[in-house]
């Protein structure tokens, strides 16, 4: 394990794709058969290989009390570390550095020492279990490998790698055709058995596999209808763009799964979906959204909200806010009878859509089918956006009808095109210090509005919402000095600051929330500008969230 802290570390201190892939192809060929796959695993910043959904289930307190046991320090030391970082991984290793942490060699953890105490890590029950088999690992660690321990374990790699550049890697190490390379990878969602084909030769035998979800095709986001038409060749596919949760519907036989964005399986969240589709006489993998619908019209994000995050939902709560799978892609298709599915991910997007069609889920109780129009100038693309927006959804997708389906990439093939629903003027309450290439600026704002409720105090701020994006690396730079400068008082990495900088802010839902004081908070919120022209006494208010929250609730989706 310490040689490939030693490879991460070197990856991370260069920004040069062709030396990041030379440093991985190298390490990975000299690996042996069973060091390849467990190496692959940590690569992709996961302790647990990527068709493994479970989570090693060890948070910030047991990771803490372990650390600074082994080390002889305070906890206060240890966040003291992680200020300066902003990152868990250096944290424990400037504490176990600083303590003179210094293991028997003899005794280092080999990478499937690691890997076996990942796993008892995820099979023990409990915290203090799980930090038993937690504190053995760390004791055999060096602070190097202590860092990229805890950095895989807390899922929190950040060494500058993508999943391009281990493809690009295994094909290198392996003298493998990067297209196949990179087939083989999405076929079997998992980068580990792509090492172990590559190395073997036999990329062609990867099998695109029923209930191991793969990673969703994602769009670029594109600022109006003239960008859009400026970077597609129209005529453009359009579909409506819904306020949903993205999810993956596989299917075979009567056994039915959905699968999030994030490839856990959120089957049970959504019974009256899995039930719909157990009867349907076909086999497959479909790319859709799960929407709140009632009456043939999409309920608002916020009434959805209500069934996120339960695992059993109660009978009460299924009729309260029904559920179907809209669908806008297959992937897979087969025609059921334990006849095998085909992969559709190669095939342009007009032949999917028309196999999608051919399902007849418009006509399926419990299902429906992304409404498709076409557009051939910005005109008609601002028309549609409008009509969509009146539907009750975020916005468009645009696609291009020859386009494959790419999971996990980002390209010009699919753009989607929103408009914030309004924008707020808020007051900055609390910054504190970002992670990555934004460590060391205040980059994380606290806004908050100003509080006219009955009874309440004459300017008091009540928090609404926290952002990070927006705003240029100048900007930030030359605000975080301000901030600095005009600290209340500082609490670990967060800083309560004058409430007097005020900024324009949009967002895409407001929902109710009880995080806040203002009861409210933000969907998807992003800084527009800072307003020098506006005090913090003309900041905008409790009643005018609740306005907006209100017109939510009511099904209106109009801008203010």
């Amino acid at each position: 394990m310490r040689r490939w802290s030693e490879l991460a570390e070197r990856i991370a201190a260069t920004s040069r794709t062709s030396e990041k892939v030379g440093l991985l192809a190298d390490y990975l060929a000299s690996l042996s058969p069973d060091e390849l796959p467990i190496a692959a695993v940590f690569l992709t910043g996961r302790p647990l290989p990527e068709t493994d959904r479970r989570s090693a289930g060890l948070g910030w307190a047991t990771i803490a009390t372990t650390v600074t046991t082994l080390a002889g320090v305070s906890r206060p030391a240890l966040g003291q570390a992680y200020d300066r970082s902003s990152d868990l991984g250096v944290a424990v290793m400037d504490v176990l550095a600083d303590a003179g942490h210094r293991p028997d060699p003899g005794r280092a953890p080999s990478l499937a020492d690691v890997a076996a105490a990942y796993a008892a890590v995820e099979a023990a029950g409990g915290p203090a279990r799980k930090g038993e088999r937690f504190a053995e690992l760390l004791a055999r660690c060096d602070p190097l490998t202590a860092k990229y321990v805890v950095k895989v374990l807390s899922g929190d790699l950040r060494i500058g790698l993508r999943d391009g550049h281990l493809e690009a890697a295994i094909a290198a190490a392996f003298g493998r055709d990067p297209e196949a390379v990179a087939w083989a990878g999405m076929l079997t969602g998992d980068l580990a058995e792509t090492a172990r084909l590559a190395r073997d030769g036999r990329l062609a035998e990867a099998r695109l596999t029923l209930f191991r979800p793969i990673t969703c095709m994602l769009a670029t986001p594109a600022a109006d209808a003239a960008e859009v038409v400026a970077r597609m060749t129209p005529p453009v596919w359009v579909e409506d763009k819904y306020d949903g949760i993205r999810a993956q519907l596989h299917k075979e036989g009567a056994r039915v799964r959905l699968y999030s964005r994030d490839r856990n399986d959120v089957s049970d969240a959504f019974p009256e979906v899995v039930a719909a589709a157990a009867g349907l006489p076909w086999d497959g993998i479909l790319d859709g959204e799960l929407l709140g619908w009632r009456d043939g019209t999409v309920l608002p994000f916020q009434s959805l909200q209500a069934r996120l995050g339960r695992k059993r939902p109660s009978a009460a709560l299924l009729a309260e806010v029904p559920v179907i799978f809209v669908a806008f892609d297959a992937l897979a298709l087969g025609p059921g009878g334990g006849a095998p599915v085909k992969p559709l991910l190669r095939r342009p997007l007009h032949e999917r859509r028309a196999r999608l069609e051919a399902l007849g889920l418009d006509a399926t109780p419990g299902f429906g089918l992304a409404a498709l129009d076409r557009a051939g100038d910005a005109a008609a693309l601002d028309a549609i956006f409008d009509a969509a927006r009146e539907r009750g959804n975020e916005g468009l997708m645009i696609k291009d009808p020859g386009s494959t389906y790419a999971p996990g990439r980002r390209g010009i093939a699919w753009l989607k095109l929103k408009r914030p629903l309004a924008t707020l003027d808020c007051v900055v309450v609390g910054v504190e210090t970002g992670h990555g290439r934004r460590h060391g600026v205040l980059s994380d704002w606290t806004f908050a509005v100003r509080d006219d409720r009955p009874g309440a105090p004459d300017g008091r701020l009540v928090t609404i919402s926290k952002a990070y994006s927006g705003l240029t690396d100048a900007e930030l730079a030359e605000m975080t000095r301000w901030f600095e400068a005009h600290t209340v008082s500082q609490h670990g990495r967060y800083r309560v600051v004058e409430p007097t900088v005020v900024v324009e802010l949009a967002f895409d839902v407001v929902m109710a929330s009880p995080r806040h004081a203002s009861g409210f908070a933000l969907r998807f919120p992003r800084i527009v500008r800072i307003r020098d022209d506006k005090p913090a006494a003309e900041a905008d208010t409790v009643g005018a969230v609740a306005a907006i929250h209100a017109r939510l609730a009511a099904g209106g989706r109009g801008s203010e």
